[in-house]
């Protein structure tokens, strides 16, 4: 089984940057597309950026193109979201996760196509 751990989340002022982590322990997760969701106090969770198992493939939210970069290290068993010109609006506690197929270059944005999450790092943007 896989274990992700997400680190890096803090408070930080409109736009800052943070960068956050995802360490997988347990299992590899070089063969597999990785994603970051996010949730919002008072609202359902949601999709910010995939990145296919080799790298070479990424997805994004409209919300955050042009401001987020995922990336990973399959050396180090880490993903990574680099965040950029921070608003309020991307509160959210922000979560790993992995999909189940390997070897797969789809970058789905949908929850059901990941069965393994972390925890969460919550961010909070103040204005």
């Amino acid at each position: 089984q896989v274990q992700l751990v997400e680190s890096g989340g803090g408070l930080v002022q409109a736009g800052g940057s943070l960068r956050l982590s995802c360490a997988a322990s347990g299992r590899t997760i070089s063969t597999y597309t990785m994603a970051w969701f996010r949730q919002a106090p008072g609202k359902e969770r949601e999709f910010v950026a995939a990145i296919s198992w080799s790298g070479t493939s990424t997805n994004y939210a409209n919300s955050v193109k042009g401001r987020f970069t995922i990336s990973r290290d399959n050396a180090k068993n880490t993903v990574y979201l680099q965040m950029n010109s921070l608003k309020p609006d991307d509160t959210a506690v922000y979560y790993c996760a992995r999909r189940s197929v390997a070897y797969s270059e789809s970058l789905s944005p949908g929850e059901r196509s990941y069965p393994y999450w972390g925890q969460g790092t919550q961010v909070t943007v103040s204005s």
